[in-house]
């Protein structure tokens, strides 16, 4: 049996019970893309330039250090992988997870939520920070789906 994951980071809290909802509905494994410095309330300010989170998605290289590692990534074929829409895009912490593993042969599916974007351009940006994994499109998830929901979604999905 295919063993899957939940990776997700999240900021506010919205995506954490997303994804562990959706890790439940699934029975997958899950892990918290926590960054080792945690980001404020100002930190998370996209209105204000000189924000963490504003100067951290304008640098392209930038990627926020992770605490924490998955214990065997090896392990799984499908690695679900949550974040907030932040400029269209991943967040740059999102980067620095995919590029710290090897997810050759693996299935990467995105998913968001987002206040009101769709994912844009992170599949495709994703794909080329895992060129070995099979990036599908993913989709957003807001609001608070059931569980059934979240189990259908990710069967269509992947």
């Amino acid at each position: 049996m295919a063993k899957e994951l939940v990776a997700f980071f999240s900021a506010s809290g919205i995506t954490k019970c997303v994804a562990e909802d959706l890790a439940e509905a699934i029975d997958a494994d899950v892990f918290e893309i926590a960054p080792t410095e945690p980001y404020t309330t100002s930190d998370l300010d996209w209105r204000d330039s000189a924000s963490r989170s504003s100067v951290e998605m304008n640098d392209e290289s930038c990627r926020p250090a992770i605490a924490g590692e998955v214990a065997d990534m090896a392990a799984y074929d499908t690695v679900y992988v949550g974040f907030p829409v932040w400029w269209y895009v991943e967040p740059r912490i999102i980067d620095t997870f995919l590029e710290a593993y090897d997810f050759t042969g693996k299935t990467i599916v995105p998913f968001a939520t987002s206040g009101g974007s769709g994912l844009g351009q992170a599949p495709q940006r994703m794909q080329a920070l895992a060129p070995g994994a099979q990036v599908k499109q993913g989709g957003l998830l807001n609001g608070r789906p059931s569980k059934q929901q979240l189990k259908d979604w990710a069967e269509s999905a992947k």
